[in-house]
């Protein structure tokens, strides 16, 4: 049945939300698909639904061809299952949490690993049953802080969630590989381009861990990748550590007067000013030519405070090169699943051996005493802090740092972390080159978890010689409503939408001009008889609403091609747009229905 716009439910807008900071927010909103229901909140529109739902048959199609089934979990779960897993707490405030009149305690799902996981162990129970695959599109929930962007960073999204069974290792190569080629085919079909990076697990543990990232300047993930072909996600990326050198013939620590230099800057500011040159071979980039200091021969010391799962706070202590600062992401990533903040004032009244601004792994007391901290305080370091390498840094005296301070001589951590940012230029860890920056989206995420969840929750079946194994499992996700806003920020013009014609919510927009009824009854023949050809049309049949509103419309909201029937009706001629090139041309209007439905 042919949809009229005079019954139609919409409304569209001129001016752009006052809320909107990207362009998909602001169209999407205006064209009439969504509307705001609360921060990171909206309700979806037919137009919305109607691409939300080709978008997904794409999907469907794909997972089919991928072996996978079709479930569907409900959004609201129980919390035992995610206690078991130990995620409820992992969560921490990212989650939507609840009680029943009775008590008991719910959850708004985040991902259903856990009910996966359950819904197979109830039903399974042999090697003969795998390998399995199972999906879902569903919605998810979590409690952004800052929800932004409209539907690229929400509280409520969709989701398609896929996981995977094996008995062994071998059957979950295969699984993840069948995904990954899958996901490879909807992001083709959808004409979006991708980069495949490495990625950390993050919560949910595993192995082998790839993104799906599309790259866009409002995307809010950092990714590096070499000429030769590597690629990662800032929190996956490792740092390749200098050889240790040999501090042969390198001199003592001393300590200098610094006044007044709490900071890189002041320090090596204060450095230049009232010390000699840089000796050769102190810290990484010093040669024998150098003729100044600079941030990358000191030793930054920052202080973080860790709050673990059971409610303990630690305070611990990273080193990292002056010339780099920390990158939060990289923090989070380390310390999971911990959460981590910048130490606090109660944090160094606690801890009176840390001289905020004159920290250092190292004291001249301690040292005489044979101690190997200079605070008692856990200290890790960047994996550039190499034996042999020498810096300048704190003394743990007020207004006092110490220079010729050698890694491996005169202190050493209890451990390397990777929390230092990432810069072009650094070196991909598989010898590929040098790596340059990138943004991008999260569109898909492929993993294999292992067994974390099957341990955990008892999923067990019994092998070829009757003995029981725990089954292994991979998770693999696509963001199906920020795909949506993807392509919609990729896909417009100043007029408005220009939707791709596999997404588009009609195949078809048709419009009637004018007052004459020639108009109307030629476009209403039109909408008929190509809708009765198999494609969706949309007629915009309104009376009394000028041309120039239409044609508005018409481009706002964005189907790839437009019929209109006015003023050359009579004589059988029509306009056929199409938005995709900014062609308009007037032809008969058998010409016109041949070029559409062919």
């Amino acid at each position: 049945m042919v949809t009229r716009l005079s019954h139609f439910f919409l409304r569209t807008l001129r001016e752009d939300p006052a809320d909107a900071e990207v362009t998909s927010h602001k169209l999407l909103v205006r064209a009439g698909y969504i509307r705001r229901t609360a921060p990171g909140v909206f309700s979806w529109l037919p137009l919305g639904l109607k691409v939300k739902a080709r978008i997904e048959k794409i999907i469907r199609e794909e997972m089919a061809n991928a072996g996978a089934y079709e479930v569907h979990f409900p959004a609201l779960v129980p919390a035992d299952p995610y206690r078991e897993s130990g995620r409820y707490d992992a969560y921490g405030d990212g989650i939507f949490r609840l009680s029943d009149r009775r008590g008991a305690d719910y959850l708004l799902a985040p991902t259903h690993e856990e009910l996966f996981t359950l819904l197979v162990k109830d039903l399974y129970s042999s090697y003969k049953d795998l390998p399995l695959a199972i999906y879902q599109i569903q919605d998810k929930y979590r409690d952004e802080a800052r929800p932004r962007a409209g539907l690229l960073r929400g509280r409520e999204f969709t989701m398609k969630d896929a996981y995977s069974f094996d008995w062994n290792d071998e059957g979950l190569d295969a699984s993840y590989q069948a995904q990954r080629d899958a996901y490879e085919r909807i992001f083709q079909r959808l004409g979006l381009e991708y980069v495949i990076v490495q990625a950390d697990n993050g919560l949910m543990g595993g192995a082998r861990s790839e993104e799906f990232l599309h790259p866009t300047a409002v995307g809010e993930d950092t990714f590096v990748r070499s000429a030769g072909g590597y690629a990662a996600n800032v929190e996956a990326f490792e740092t390749v550590a200098p050889e240790a050198i040999p501090f042969d013939g390198l001199g003592s620590p001393v300590i200098f007067d610094s006044p007044n230099t709490p900071t890189i800057a002041t320090l090596v500011d204060h450095a230049n000013a009232h010390l000699d040159a840089p000796a050769a071979g102190v810290a990484g980039p010093a040669t024998a030519e150098a003729t100044a200091w600079t941030a990358a021969h000191t030793l930054k010391n920052v202080v973080l405070a860790l709050t673990h799962l059971d409610g303990t706070r630690e305070v611990v202590v990273v080193g990292i090169p002056g010339d780099r600062d920390v990158d939060d992401k990289r923090v989070e990533v380390a310390f999971a699943p911990a959460a981590v903040e910048a130490a606090t004032d109660a944090d160094f009244e606690a801890n009176p051996l840390l001289v905020r601004g004159y920290i250092g792994p190292w004291s001249e007391t301690g040292a005489m005493l044979g101690e190997e901290s200079a605070t008692g305080i856990r200290y890790l370091l960047d994996p550039r802090i190499v034996d042999g390498t020498a810096w300048i840094t704190g003394a743990n005296i007020d207004e006092k740092h110490v220079h010729t301070l050698v890694a491996g001589r005169d202190f050493a951590g209890d451990g390397f972390v990777e929390v230092a940012s990432v810069r072009a230029g650094d070196e991909a860890p598989d010898g590929s080159g040098p790596v340059e920056l990138a943004r991008g989206m999260e569109i898909g995420h492929v993993f294999q978890l292992g067994r974390f969840f099957a341990d955990t929750l008892g999923l067990q079946v019994l092998d070829p010689n009757g003995k029981l194994v725990t089954v292994t499992m991979g998770s693999y996700g696509i963001g199906v409503t920020r795909i949506l806003a993807i392509l919609a920020e990729l896909n417009n013009d100043d007029k408005g939408l220009v939707w791709p014609a596999s997404v588009a919510p009609f195949d078809v927009h048709v419009v009637a001009t004018g007052k004459d009824a020639v108009a109307f009854e030629l476009a209403e023949s039109m909408s008929a008889e190509l809708e009765a050809s198999g494609l969706d049309v949309l007629y915009d049949d309104r009376p009394k609403v000028s041309p120039g509103v239409k044609f508005a419309d018409a481009e706002l909201i964005g189907v790839p091609r437009v019929l209109v029937a006015g003023r050359g009706a009579a004589d059988g001629q029509v306009e056929l747009w199409d938005r995709r090139t900014g062609d308009r041309d007037t032809l008969p209007v058998a010409d016109a229905l041949a070029q559409l439905t062919r």
